[in-house]
C-alpha cells in the first residue's frame, strides 16, 4: 500500500493492548445510536455489523443499500470512504480512549455494486503520543474476495470535553458520558 507519511507510523511508535475488558469475538456495538456509519437508528445509514478480532483488529460487514449509490448500481465513493472511517475508528475504540479522524486516505480498487456485502478489516500499525495509525481494507465476496476499498488513517486523541464543546452536547454527550459504551 502506497500511503502517506502523514498516515504512516512514526519510528518509535508502539502497537499497544487492547484495552483489558476487550474480547476476542465481542460485537461492536454503535458509539451512538443515529451514526451514520454504525448506528442502528439511521434509516440510511450503513448499520456496521463489527467484531474484535485479534490484537488491535476489527472486522466488520456492511452491504450497499438502494442509498448508498452514486452512479447507477454502484456504492458510493463517499459512502465507501464513511465505512473505512468507521471500521477505522472501532479499532481505536478497543484502547477506550476517545479519538477523532485527523486524516483518511482511501483507494478505490473496484467498483462496488448496490447489494454486494463487503467484507471490512481495519488494524492498528502504530501509536505515537495522541496518534494513532491504522490501516483497512475491504473485500467484496467475503473476507479473502476480491480487495474493493483500501485506507489508511491518523486518528487524534482528544478529551471527552470535544464532543461536548463541539457537538452542542447533542443527545446527552457531555465530559460524564461514555461515547463508546
Amino acid at each position: 500500500m502506497n500511503r502517506s507519511t502523514l498516515t504512516s507510523p512514526p519510528p518509535g511508535a508502539v502497537i499497544p493492548e487492547p484495552h483489558p475488558e476487550v474480547k476476542i469475538g465481542q460485537r461492536i456495538g454503535p458509539h451512538y445510536a443515529r451514526c451514520f456509519g454504525c448506528g442502528s437508528d439511521h434509516p440510511t445509514g450503513l448499520h456496521l455489523d463489527a467484531v474484535i478480532a485479534e490484537g488491535l483488529t476489527v472486522t466488520a460487514e456492511f452491504t450497499v443499500a438502494d442509498a448508498h449509490q452514486g452512479a447507477p448500481g454502484l456504492a458510493h465513493g463517499g459512502v465507501l470512504a464513511t465505512a473505512m472511517d468507521e471500521v477505522l475508528g472501532m479499532v481505536v475504540w478497543l484502547l477506550r480512549k476517545p479519538y477523532v479522524t485527523g486524516r483518511l486516505e482511501t483507494d478505490y480498487l473496484r467498483p462496488v455494486p448496490v447489494g454486494a456485502t463487503l467484507h471490512l478489516r481495519a488494524r492498528c500499525t502504530g501509536v505515537s503520543g495522541r496518534k494513532a495509525y491504522l490501516e483497512a481494507e475491504a473485500h467484496l465476496d467475503g473476507p479473502d474476495g476480491p480487495a474493493a476499498v483500501r485506507g489508511a488513517a491518523l486518528f487524534v486523541e482528544v478529551p471527552i470535553e470535544h464532543f461536548a464543546e463541539h457537538g452542542g452536547g447533542v443527545a446527552g454527550l457531555t465530559p460524564d458520558h461514555e461515547v463508546n459504551p
